[in-house]
């Protein structure tokens, strides 16, 4: 494949853009970004969300409210966003196509904006038929890159897609996910460079374990020098067994976990400690590949666990390599 040409190549908000979003002032820094996951109640509760981003607050630049993520219903992503920007907190909004046209998409990227949102991750979304709920009629009509030119288009060009005017654009910053590990693998830093033409800022992947496939995928992202385009954060987290390590692999499309660490799951002592070491482990080889600038950690509920693993990793504070 050719070098991108420079010309078609998503460029940044125009001069004079005054960001709002710590996420975007820590990236431009030069600093490594940590990012993680509040994964939403089943409850109306605000109560909950505080619970679950307290310990966080202190150890990431921003918190993903995850938009009904595996087809699941919970309390919505753009209520947790606010609740969490009533509190002082940095939300990261995930957008999923599934349920929402583009009236609705539209309408709620200003309400966001307007509640003091400043970072959106723009998701296609996984399909219904994987969720508790399958008979639900999806929607789909983006996908994570059409959403993402949307979003652009709102911010930079003032307008919504019917072209009729925005009196005061949404400032955001914009991201998206990728998955390195999902094949065919040589097509995975091509669809990354079509969701930075689209307007991606920065990008937050999937679980990663498998190290050597990610600098695979690494190296042509530097060879394409989409690096230097995007800010890209890989997904990590800790395993619970060697038995959870197993149905990942087997159940979550893209998730590619090595024997050796489901081997080393299953020769612990006390799996859940070994998971977190492993995690810890992953996040500190991660930090040393070019072209990384920051981490985001996920574990499902679990958000004490994050910072004990974020503060023993060592990342806190750091530079990008």
């Amino acid at each position: 494949m050719t070098q991108p040409d420079p010309a078609t190549t998503y460029a940044p908000p125009p001069e004079g853009h005054v960001s709002h979003s710590r996420l975007e002032r820590v990236l431009r820094s030069g600093r490594f970004a940590i990012t993680a996951e509040l994964n939403p109640p089943d409850s109306a509760d605000p109560a909950d969300v505080y619970e679950a981003a307290q310990p966080l607050s202190e150890v990431v630049d921003a918190i993903n409210a995850t938009d009904a993520s595996g087809a699941n219903c919970h309390m919505s992503s753009i209520g947790i966003s606010a609740l969490l920007t009533r509190a002082g907190y940095s939300p990261v909004y995930q957008i999923s196509c599934r349920d929402r046209n583009r009236i609705a998409i539209q309408g709620d990227v200003l309400g966001a904006a307007a509640m003091g949102v400043s970072n959106v991750l723009c998701l296609t979304g996984d399909g219904v038929g994987v969720g508790d709920q399958p008979g639900a009629k999806p929607v789909f009509d983006f996908d994570s890159i059409s959403l993402l030119r949307t979003i652009r288009t709102m911010r930079d060009e003032k307008v919504f897609l019917s072209g009729r005017k925005i009196t005061n654009p949404p400032q955001l910053f914009l991201g998206a996910a990728e998955n390195p590990c999902i094949e065919p693998h040589d097509w995975r830093p091509d669809r990354l460079a079509k969701k930075i033409k689209a307007g991606a800022e920065f990008i937050q992947t999937n679980y990663i374990y498998d190290i050597p496939l990610f600098e695979k995928f690494m190296a042509r992202v530097r060879d394409l020098g989409l690096d230097k385009q995007v800010y890209i954060l890989p997904g990590v987290g800790p395993l619970a067994s060697a038995r959870a390590a197993r149905w990942m692999r087997s159940n979550v499309p893209g998730i590619h976990i090595p024997d050796d660490v489901i081997k080393r799951m299953e020769g612990a002592e006390k799996p859940g400690a070994e998971g977190k070491k492993i995690c810890i482990e992953l996040i500190q080889q991660i930090r040393e590949i070019a072209g990384v600038s920051g981490v985001h950690v996920m574990a499902y509920r679990k958000e004490h666990q994050v910072s004990e693993i974020i503060h023993e990793s060592g990342i806190l504070g750091t530079r990008i390599k």
